[in-house]
């Protein structure tokens, strides 16, 4: 058996996108002991660090199944740690140095290259599976993601190969080239796994996927999270904030979350305590550790290449927990802590809205751009303060759900890769 995965972050950076890699790798290792499992990524040994049972396939080049020297041996011994900062130096040396390739090709008024060829992995050539694994990425945000997905899906289908998507958080979706595209290439998936029911399954249906191939699971990291639930409650007030192209904070914002938070934290006598999901170019950090800074009991920030498990017992601390990070909510809402969610944006309004459902509430959404944020926050995290013992079961249950419903979704998945009679797609 030889799986390849479609993984949402190449860079392996955000611990949102490890903590679904991590789900959904010990489930396939479960089910095919003695398989091959290969990663698209472009870290090929901070990926042997983090699963050392997955096999790095390189997302540039051929993209053939790798060959274990001694550098892949040694990556899971050292571990994260000691791998990610030369892999993470490498590929940032590497990107600016395409980035000034780039920008002189402009300058002497060469044509930069269109895209338009279809790169697809050598590896899927003699694969059982091809499966995409969950994450945010298949929006208007990421295009070039959603192309390289499609892509990889369609190459898949040509040939008879099984192909599934798990986890998804499908939109906002209105580019209407990825539409196009979309349109195509969906419909030809064997199944489609949503993380939220909330836009996704419509969005599929106007693209006409049948109704039999789409189930809604929840997050597959909610099983990450819940695995590092404690008996006893947490005290920290947990907070981040994430600042990006996607998601814009204005410094008025930002200012009102520090307010808020540290006199939240004054007012019931707990910890700040700073959570980072996202390491890519230190995003969360410079937009968190400011909001903290100063305060007088503040738990120590977390390493930069802590496991997404790691990460979720951090999470357990808190008794409250504010974010802008999705995956943060979907950490604390598994072990039943209450979340006010941060958003300036549709893509987060969705994130934070289909979250919110799939749980019955315990999170509750605040917009970054309310003139009102400090009074608002204030009071959404008083009021979440007051509830989190009543909501600590009641969410714990839901997160129960949604980990039976994403490991059913897996069992479809299996069977897919399983059956004996498959030949390729005419569509």
């Amino acid at each position: 058996m030889r799986v390849v995965v479609q993984n949402g972050e190449y860079w392996l950076s955000n611990k949102g996108d490890l903590a679904m890699l991590d789900v959904s790798v010990r489930r396939l290792r479960q089910r095919w002991p003695a398989g091959r499992i290969g990663v698209l990524t472009s870290a090929p040994l901070l990926l042997r660090a983090f699963e050392p049972t997955a096999e790095p396939i390189t997302a540039t080049g051929a993209g053939t199944w790798p060959r274990e020297g001694l550098a892949a041996r040694l990556a899971p011994r050292l571990g994260p740690a000691v791998v990610g900062p030369p892999s993470i130096a490498w590929l940032s040396a590497h990107d600016r140095a395409r980035a000034l390739r780039e920008r002189l090709a402009a300058r002497m008024g060469l044509r930069r290259s269109s895209g338009g060829d279809r790169w697809t992995p050598a590896a899927v050539r003699d694969a059982s599976l091809v499966l995409a694994i969950g994450g945010g990425y298949f929006t208007d945000v990421d295009p070039d993601q959603v192309h390289r997905t499609l892509d990889l899906l369609e190459h898949a289908a040509d040939r008879g190969i099984p192909t599934a998507m798990v986890g998804q958080g499908l939109g906002p979706l209105d580019d209407p080239q990825l539409l196009d595209r979309a349109r195509t290439v969906l419909p030809r998936v064997d199944l489609i796994a949503l993380r939220e029911g909330r836009t996704g399954p419509a969005l599929l249906a106007s693209m006409g996927v049948a109704p039999e191939r789409i189930l809604v699971t929840g997050d597959d990291a909610v099983e990450l999270g819940h695995d590092a639930r404690r008996d006893e409650p947490g005290t920290d007030l947990g907070v981040c904030l994430r600042v990006a192209g996607y998601s814009p904070v204005a410094r008025a914002a930002r200012t009102a979350v520090a307010r808020a938070v540290t006199a939240l934290a004054s007012e019931t006598g707990s910890a700040l305590r700073p959570l980072i999901i996202s390491e890519f170019r230190s995003e969360d950090r410079r937009s968190t550790l400011p909001l903290v800074r100063g305060f007088p009991r503040v738990a120590p920030v977390q390493g930069r290449y802590v496991t997404p498990r790691e990460l979720a017992g951090r999470v357990s601390q808190c008794r409250v927990l504010v974010t802008g990070a999705y995956h943060l909510a979907v950490f604390a809402l598994s072990q039943g802590i209450p979340v006010v969610g941060l958003s300036s944006s549709r893509y987060y309004d969705d994130k934070l809205g289909g979250l919110r459902d799939m749980f019955g509430g315990g999170l509750e959404p605040l917009r970054l751009d309310d003139p009102e944020l400090e009074h608002r926050l204030g009071q959404a995290v008083r009021t979440a303060w007051g509830r989190a013992a009543e909501l600590r079961e009641p969410l714990r249950a839901r997160a129960g759900e949604q980990i039976t419903a994403s490991r059913q979704a897996f069992e479809r998945v299996f069977a897919l890769a399983e059956r004996t009679d498959r030949v390729p797609d005419p569509s």
